[in-house]
């Protein structure tokens, strides 16, 4: 089983839990946000609108560096492939600043584990995470990625990475494009015949000739 098929069975059969981890906080470089695309709240009520306007107008929480490390760690975690994009295809690094923002409880784990992870870069490599190979970067997030096979000194990584799986995979598959990967279809209208015939003979029962007669039908076309 791949990668994505094993965080969609994963998703699909349980909620994903956050990691709050205890790390050292780091001052960032406030940057000016976006609004957020009025077509996009044009249906909330008044008071939503309020919010997400504060939220996308405010100071950005992750400097350009932290989004970069971001963006790399979200597409390692779910790259593109044949059905649908990767993760930062999807925005998902975008809705992880707007998580922080929603939810700070989340900004001290985050940045915390985003410091470590450039410290054990620099220790091994002597350069910051995204600037080392992309094979260099999977070898590091090996080493984090699997709890039960992670050496006790990468506990902090271990619980970093874990609520960076769960905040990308949940960013993904709530994204129009991961609802699409997942192939959900939703309250959709059909088309219904009734009772399939093999069913009905199953049960001792049929529809009468004025049943028949009277209710729509509707032939299958192809496609």
């Amino acid at each position: 089983m791949d990668r994505r098929k094993s965080i969609k069975t994963l998703l699909i059969g349980a909620a994903g839990t956050g990691v709050l981890v205890e790390a050292c906080k780091e001052t960032g470089k406030k940057e000016t946000g976006a609004l957020p695309d009025v077509a996009a709240v044009a249906d909330r009520m008044q008071e939503e609108k309020d919010y997400l306007t504060k939220m996308g107008a405010g100071e950005t929480f992750f400097t350009p560096h932290e989004m970069k490390v971001i963006t790399l760690l979200s597409d390692i975690i779910i790259p593109a492939d044949a059905v649908s994009g990767s993760a930062s295809q999807a925005k998902v690094p975008e809705f992880i600043e707007f998580i922080v923002k929603d939810m700070p409880e989340h900004q001290t784990p985050l940045r915390g584990g985003l410091r470590w992870l450039d410290m054990l870069s620099a220790k091994r490599h002597e350069k910051s995470f995204a600037d080392i190979t992309d094979q260099e970067r999977l070898a590091l997030v090996d080493l984090i990625a699997y709890p039960e096979k992670a050496s006790p000194e990468m506990k902090q990584g271990v619980s970093f990475f874990n609520l960076m799986r769960d905040l990308v995979t949940t960013g993904f598959y709530t994204s129009e494009m991961g609802v699409k990967d997942l192939d959900y279809k939703g309250n959709v209208p059909n088309q219904w015949n009734g009772v399939p015939d093999d069913v009905l003979k199953q049960y001792g029962y049929a529809y009468s000739e004025k049943e028949l007669k009277e209710c729509i039908s509707y032939e299958k076309t192809a496609g």
